[in-house]
């Protein structure tokens, strides 16, 4: 149910742009990952990326959410797929498509696994705000494959990302052999780090859906009375502060909006969710109609609260000053374009 503190429910509008799909990490739910000479495996060419961020600015998108296997260089020829295009680390490819995006007009959002101190430093000027799922603090035979995938090390990231006042986005995968208490467990990392270092902007509470050709194919996947559960939980739980997502292309929102969801993360009207290939995005409109009398409102990928506390680089200050409104969510695009 809507209050006075969150009278809508906030989106953003992206470009989802899957850079390599090449990942040392072997997740017993995921259909994204493949290894250097399998079919599917790709390492994106700048000119593709490019392409996709100057059609994501003609079309209104404020964010583009860059995406990457983790530690793709463990993997056994993708430093070769990496020289050919010129580049001699995932990280400085990244820190190009992050200038050149800021400069086409859209700003960066990075999720890259697992980060150490000085990669996070090197990109915090570049990003609007980084990401990392936490998916949960129990030890789980979904991730025992998985050397990114041990809890500690996951919340070592986003605690050096607070150090540094990167803002952040995290949360939880529900359905993967966690139960209740390691949901409450894991909520509580999350809100420990926030209450020390302010930075954690929203958290996802994600529905686990099973991938043909997985470990996981036959593993059912939760209920939504569990899903409901665990957005309530996290809005207990959470500082009041930090945003409660759900993917509107995963699971209705309407209901998880009464037990505390106020925002619906980023929506494309391009590009697909390439983690989740099989669930289309909503339209916008369509999903306004679908939630009736609340309003939806879209902001950019760095939360209003944070615009006026001025938590953004001078290299992208001028960026968000002219896509954000005078409350820092976005500004309506003809205004934007009369300014120019």
């Amino acid at each position: 149910m809507l209050s006075e503190n969150f009278p809508f429910v906030t989106y953003s509008k992206n470009v989802f742009i899957p850079v390599t799909n090449i990942c040392r990490n072997l997740c017993g739910y995921c259909g994204f990952r493949r290894e250097p000479g399998q079919p599917g495996a790709r390492l994106m060419k700048p000119e593709e990326v490019i392409s996709i961020l100057e059609n994501g600015v003609k079309a209104g998108c404020t964010e583009a959410l860059f995406t990457f296997g983790e530690r793709a260089e463990e993997m056994p020829g993708y430093s070769t797929m990496l020289e050919e295009l010129g580049y001699s680390s995932t990280l400085e490819y990244v820190v190009f498509l992050c200038e050149t995006a800021i400069d086409i007009g859209i700003l960066p959002h990075t999720n890259a696994g697992i980060m150490t101190r000085s990669e996070l430093k090197a990109l915090k000027p570049l990003n609007a705000s980084m990401g990392l799922m936490l998916e949960s603090t129990a030890v789980l035979d979904a991730h025992k494959d998985c050397p990114g995938k041990i809890p500690e090390r996951r919340l070592e990231t986003i605690r050096e990302a607070g150090k540094l006042k990167i803002l952040y986005t995290t949360g939880l995968l529900i359905g993967i052999g966690e139960n209740r208490d390691d949901r409450i467990e894991s909520l509580e990392a999350i809100a420990a780090l926030h209450m020390e270092y302010g930075h954690i902007q929203e958290v996802i509470i994600q529905n686990f859906a099973p991938k043909p050709g997985t470990a996981m194919e036959n593993f059912p996947g939760p209920a939504v009375e569990e899903v409901m559960d665990a957005v309530a939980l996290a809005a207990r739980i959470l500082p009041r502060d930090v945003a409660i997502q759900v993917a509107p292309n995963l699971i209705d929102p309407r209901a998880l909006i009464a037990k505390g969801v106020t925002d619906l993360g980023g929506i494309s009207p391009l590009t697909i969710d390439w983690i989740n290939p099989e669930a289309e995005w909503p339209d916008v409109k369509d999903l306004q109609a679908k939630l009736g009398d609340i309003p939806l409102k879209e902001r950019l990928p760095v939360y209003p609260q944070y615009i006026k506390r001025g938590w953004y680089s001078e290299r992208i200050g001028s960026l968000i000053r002219r896509l954000s409104d005078d409350k820092g969510f976005r500004k309506q695009p003809e205004k934007e374009n009369a300014e120019d």
